[in-house]
């Protein structure tokens, strides 16, 4: 089991990324409250690493820190719930968010994530209550290590945003709408893909 890589950030391509470890690239999918927090292209960065086996892939996901890990091993543990929802559910709230919403039986928030209808949000919310009781809504356990960057204005941000919206579930259609309402000269496809997702909650 690969549990923590640190290397050069090599690529963004959201919600994909690249991580140079010694010469060898990891290929990593991010949740968006991750892709958030990364440096520069260029900079050092250290993740927290989940590795999904399957029959016809091997498939690595990384993490700002070890509660946002945690957050995904339980959630691909809930029956129906695969690593493709649950990063669809970690992109568009935060650890504390869900905790907050499952603690409050808020199906409101769940159903305007993509591949959460009502009855899905509503089993969510009941499996994740036992297992959240222990949990606090307290700030994460450790980050990346580095300050928040905002990143250089990239060119192709707007595809960047259009191609993670695609990838969390949504519909072309609602991605195209969505970056739309937001784009401004100069943001970077982190900012294009936060204000967008805050844009359709």
């Amino acid at each position: 089991m690969i549990g923590r890589l640190r290397g050069t950030l090599v690529e963004k391509q959201p919600p994909h990324l690249i991580l140079d470890v010694n010469g060898v690239g990891y290929e990593l999918e991010v949740p968006m409250t991750t892709l958030y927090r990364l440096p520069a292209v260029g900079e050092a960065l250290i993740l927290h690493t989940h590795l999904v086996v399957r029959e016809d892939a091997q498939l690595l996901y990384g993490f700002a820190d070890k509660r946002d890990r945690q957050l995904f091993r339980e959630l691909i543990r809930l029956n129906g719930v695969g690593p493709k929802l649950a990063l669809a559910l970690m992109s568009s709230l935060t650890v504390d968010e869900l905790v907050r919403c499952v603690q409050a039986q808020d199906t409101s928030v769940l159903v305007k994530i993509p591949g959460v209808g009502k009855k899905t949000a509503e089993r969510l919310l009941v499996e994740l209550k036992d297992r959240f009781n222990a949990w606090e809504t307290l700030p994460g356990m450790g980050d990346l290590g580095i300050e928040p960057s905002a990143g250089a204005p990239v060119s192709n941000a707007e595809n960047d945003a259009l191609s993670a919206l695609l990838s969390l579930g949504y519909k072309p259609q609602e991605a195209s709408r969505a970056v739309a309402a937001v784009k401004e000269d100069g943001l970077s496809s982190e900012d294009l893909i936060r204000r967008a997702l805050k844009g359709m909650g």
